[in-house]
């Protein structure tokens, strides 16, 4: 096995043109996909109403086992296109790989406190012990960090953070092993069926901070070379993903179709899931969601350091990829 920052290097030397035959005249495109998220929810709509072929597009879809495997897909040019966050983008365009992002959605994940929980404010967090999905860098507990801030809550100095991943933060929140826990928002939605309670949802962090609406942190992500090289096919997916999502949203019925894919156990989990989907639907300009991710990277950058963002100190020009006739 290489070391990871040499196949990360290689990875940089796959995508730095784009590639033979996969310019307009092809109207095809590849997407990493991870089994049970939801990008393949919304695939599955998309391929079920014909929606990427009314766009004369052709999707061919690449099996991932992690959403890190999805990042190293794309790096090395065996995927066109990944599902990702714009922060990290912002570190590949800093660090010279031209990536960028389409809003996808808004759904983030909440701080979630056991069912008959006393905890009712982030000062009830004091002295407890708190699951944080990921480590202490990801994105969302540093954003609970800084809106802590404006309270006067230091907050890794007054709990205990238990770093680790989300399903198994869930197990022990609902065992009671931990006082709450920040979940991303499909295991905040399971947890919602099981009784837990959501005490704080980062949607609504990002805007105590100044987000003026709710920001689409997840988005699809590719290289802005091959986007140049392949603008129509890339516009057409954007198009079908917009008009897939527009079904999800209208149409209880076509969730059926879905729920094998949700690995939904009751009736309750699989309306918070769908309830939670839609609610993540993104319907701003690509120039407000920019925006607000300038000011939320400022946020992070202060907290992270180079560590999270590595050299950019702010949000990377061309870091939102604009489609054929959005506004400016």
């Amino acid at each position: 096995m290489l070391p990871r920052r040499t196949l990360l290097a290689l990875a940089g030397l796959a995508c730095a043109a784009p590639r033979p035959g996969l310019a307009d005249t092809g109207r095809s495109l590849r997407i990493g996909v991870l089994r049970f998220g939801t990008l393949a929810w919304e695939l599955d709509t998309i391929a079920r109403h014909g929606l990427a072929a009314a766009e004369g597009v052709r999707i061919e879809t690449v099996a991932l086992a992690s959403n890190e495997a999805g990042r190293v897909a794309l790096l090395a040019g065996s995927a066109d296109v990944i599902v990702s966050d714009w922060l990290w983008v912002a570190r590949q365009r800093a660090e010279d790989q031209p990536l960028q992002f389409a809003p996808f959605s808004s759904s983030i994940g909440s701080v979630m406190v056991p069912a008959g929980s006393a905890i009712t404010d982030l000062a009830g967090l004091r002295g407890r012990r708190i699951g944080v999905s990921g480590g202490p860098l990801d994105k969302a507990w540093l954003l609970l960090v800084a809106r802590a801030r404006r309270d006067g809550i230091d907050l890794p100095a007054v709990v205990e953070p238990v770093y680790g991943a989300p399903p198994l933060l869930a197990e022990q929140l609902l065992r009671g092993r931990l006082d709450a826990a920040l979940v991303f928002w499909n295991f905040a939605a399971r947890l919602e069926s099981e009784g837990a309670r959501t005490l704080l949802a980062v949607e609504r962090i990002e805007q105590d901070l100044g987000a003026e609406g709710p920001v689409a942190m997840l988005g699809y992500v590719f290289n802005q070379r091959w986007a140049e090289a392949n603008r129509s096919a890339l516009d057409g997916l954007l198009r079908a993903s917009g008009r897939a999502k527009a079904i999800l949203r209208d149409d209880d019925a076509e969730w059926q179709a879905l729920r094998p894919q949700m690995q939904a156990d009751s009736e309750a989990m699989f309306l918070r899931l769908r309830d939670h989907f839609r609610a993540g639907i993104p319907t701003r300009s690509v120039a407000a969601e920019e925006a607000d991710a300038r000011r939320l990277y400022a946020i992070m950058a202060e907290l992270g350091g180079p560590r999270l963002v590595g050299p950019a100190t702010a949000l990377p020009a061309g870091s939102f990829y604009r489609p054929a006739g959005a506004p400016p």
